[in-house]
Formats: structure tokens, sequence, C-alpha cells
């Protein structure tokens, strides 16, 4: 996502890391690693490693250590930018050495956190404080602290559309298609971007489990031989809707030439309509529209296209996760760190995110979802481990592109086969998968 990729729950690659490599000797130690009572006795040099190469580089990162200084003076806090966070962590942790504090790699399965991180406090505890905090949750402990968390839907470009004469949110799928014609035969630009040549922008697609059903369970109810496809259900009114736009012609002509940061001027510019992304990007889209001369306030956001009696819905996941290494010579300083970033930074207001301290209010970002009412559901975790391990075991990747690729590719006529074969396929492949996990 450029230099300011952030990575929510459905972005994270799942793979198994083991723990053989992890350091022999003593047995670190399981202790809860808690904020020290007194800030001003506090003490020690922690590292913190970031994806955040930018705010390393702008000096932000440096500003928000000498803010945390003023409360905790004896703490000195290191950082250390890596640019493929994933990667790199991911070798580092066959050792000791990854950092005091650090953001929970996807390659880490969920039941093995407890090898790798300390605890931060009891799972009920630590709920009634923090929005995402199952997420991270083993045995009733919770391993992580979410650095913000992300609402989902559609970017889009607010004057295009009422250009084309749409100045309501559409309600249902075909009204979305039907909005979507409208924009590209009205202004003939293009209705919908998928982003395919990225990848990482059909991922988002997956965040949005939950947002049909507007259940906070959705996710979780994966966790068996369901047919996650069946029809209505919510994989697959999100999947058709995908496959129809661009089996209608309503996104763009050659989807192998895509390109993220071209089109984040695009959409600013009029030339896109509308994208699938996490609310995180809405502040990014609106630089772009200030970079190209445009109002940053012709870029809306709206919900996933079905109504409910609820009203419309809008999932919140987690992005990366904090977490104390279990190595640490400095659990406490690390933890009051985290604490503080969480709670005092001001870092997800400031990154337009969705903050996870139940307590702070809704970004500015998100204002048009509070005043249109859009019910958030904050979606269970709880069984994302059991999903992956299911995913895995099907090689369907509900948190990769390729078969959002495929499903596209279908559409648009370059490989055989209908939305009902290709849903069959999968359904197929994951019931049988989920026949053997556990097993």
């Amino acid at each position: 996502m450029g230099k300011t990729r952030t990575l929510t729950g459905a972005l994270l690659a799942i793979a198994t890391l083991t723990a053989t490599g992890c350091s022999g000797g003593e047995t670190p130690s399981a202790e809860t690693a808690y904020a020290p009572a007194d800030a001003s006795s506090a003490s020690g040099t922690i590292t913190v490693l970031t994806q955040r190469t930018d705010l390393i580089k702008s000096g932000a990162m440096k500003a928000y250590a000498a803010a945390f200084n003023k409360i905790y003076p004896r703490i000195e806090v290191k950082f250390e930018g890596l640019t493929d966070y994933e990667g790199e962590v991911k070798i580092r942790m066959n050792t000791d050495k990854y950092g005091d504090v650090l953001m929970i790699p996807g390659a880490v399965a969920k039941n093995d956190y407890p090898k790798f991180f300390a605890p931060l406090g009891s799972s009920i505890e630590m709920a009634d404080k923090y929005r995402f905090s199952d997420k991270s949750e083993v045995n009733g402990k919770t391993y992580g602290v979410a650095q913000f968390g992300t609402a989902n839907g559609f970017v889009y470009n607010k004057a295009l559309w009422k250009k084309a004469g749409v100045t309501a949110w559409p309600r249902t799928p075909e009204e979305f298609l039907s909005d979507l014609r409208a924009v590209k035969s009205k202004t003939g630009s293009i209705p919908y971007y998928t982003n395919f040549k990225d990848g990482w922008p059909l991922v988002q697609w997956s965040a949005n489990i939950g947002s049909v059903t507007c259940s906070e369970e959705a996710n979780n109810k994966l966790a068996g031989p369901v047919s996650p496809w069946k029809s209505g259900s919510e994989l697959a009114v999100i999947d058709t809707l995908l496959f129809d736009i661009v089996k209608d012609g309503l996104s763009e002509k050659d989807p192998s030439t895509t390109n993220w940061e071209a089109s984040k001027g695009k959409l600013a510019k009029g030339e896109i309509g509308s994208m699938m992304v996490g609310s995180w990007a809405i502040s990014q889209m609106r630089d772009a529209a200030e970079k190209a001369g445009k109002n940053p306030d012709d870029i809306g956001y709206m919900p996933v296209p079905v109504q409910r009696e609820e009203g419309q819905c809008a999932t919140l996941v987690s992005d990366y996760q904090q977490a104390v290494n279990i190595h640490s010579e400095h659990k406490e300083a690390a933890r009051a760190w985290i604490d503080w970033f969480t709670e005092k930074s001001g870092y997800s207001a400031k990154e337009g995110a969705v903050p996870t301290l139940k307590s702070a209010p809704m970004p500015d970002t998100l204002k048009e979802f509070v005043d249109n009412d859009v019910t958030f559901v904050e979606r269970s975790e709880s069984k994302t481990g059991t999903v992956n391990e299911i995913d895995n075991a099907a090689e369907i990747g509900l948190n990769t592109p390729d078969y959002r690729q495929k499903l596209i590719d279908i559409a648009r006529g370059a490989q055989k086969g209908s939305v009902e074969s290709y849903f069959a396929e999968l359904d197929k492949k994951w019931n049988e998968a989920a026949k053997t996990v556990g097993s």
C-alpha cells in the first residue's frame, strides 16, 4: 500500500511459524507484562519494530517518543523500521532477538502466541477496555493490543457519482450495479477499479465478512464444513457482487495493468468512481485530492450495499496487534509504551482510524457512517485460528488475492467457468478441508 501501508486482519498472509528456532537456554518468563505503577521509576531501553518506515523517516515516531518521555523520562525508545516487515520478523523470530515491542506477524499461528509473546492480561479484563482483543486471546489471556482498527466498505468520488445522478447510497447489490452503470454512461469514467495487479486490494473484500448479515460471529461461523459460498451467504453475496461488476464491464478494461499508487490520484480526479478498500485509505485519497488540486471533501465512503432491519452495516477489524517479546528484559517498559501509544499518543486519530480504546470516539473520516446510522460490527476473531487452518488446508486463500483473481478472470472470460461452478468448487474444497482440521 505504498509508504503508508496498514495491515488489517484480512490482509494477514497466514502461515505457520514453529518455535523450534527460539533461543536455547533458560525458558523465557511467561509472567504478565504489566505497565509500571510508578512512571517516574520505570526505566530501560526498548526497541520497537515497526512497518511504518515512513513515520521514522519523517520524524513522526521520534516525536511520539519525545511525548512519551514526558511521562516516562527514564525509558529510552528506539525504533527499527522494516520494509519487508512480515518476511524479516519471521526470520528474526527463530532467535530471541525480535525487539521488545513488535507487531504480531501473520506468520505466527494464534495458538503459538504464548511461545513468543508475554501475556498482557486476562481476556475479560482486556475486552472491557479494548476493541479487537479476542484476536490475540489464547486460553483466557490476551497477547496483543491493536494499533487501531479499520471499518470496511467502498471509497468513492462523490462529485463523480453526483454527476452521474447518484446522490444516495445503494442499498442492494443490484442498486450498486445500476449506479456503476450510470457512472459509466453519464461520465465516461471507470466505475469501479479492481486493483487486480497489486493483488492485496482484492483481499479487502474478505474484511467485509459480517457486513452482509450484520453479525459479529460471521467469521467464526466459517470454522467447519459450512459451504461458505452457498446461496445467500456472506461470501456468496460479496464475491457475486465483484463478479458481476467485472462481467458487466464496469471495471477497468485490462486488470493486469492496474496500479495502486496511481489509482489514488485517478479516483481523486474522478477518473475512477469507486474501490473496495479499508477506511484507513480515506485520508490517503483526500491527500491525493489536495495534490491534484481537487476538493478533498469529494472523497466519500459507503458501506457494502446490503440493507437489513438494522440498516446498513460495516465490519470493524483489527490492524496489526502490538505485543511484548517474551524474551524482553524490559517487559514493564515495553508494556508502558504499548499502553501509551494506544491510549495517549493520538496515533489512531491522526491516521483517521478506528480507535482501539473503546471509550474513544470514531474518527472524523467515518462521520458519514455515524451520521447515517451505519451499524459498526466488531467482528469476533475467536475462531480465526481454526478458520485459517481450514483455509490453508483447502488452499483457497481468503487472505490472499489468488482466488479472487481467478474469479475476475472467469468474469471477464479469461478463464473458463461460471460463478456457480466456481463457488461449488470452493465449497467442496472448504468442506473437505474442514473435516481434516483437528482430526
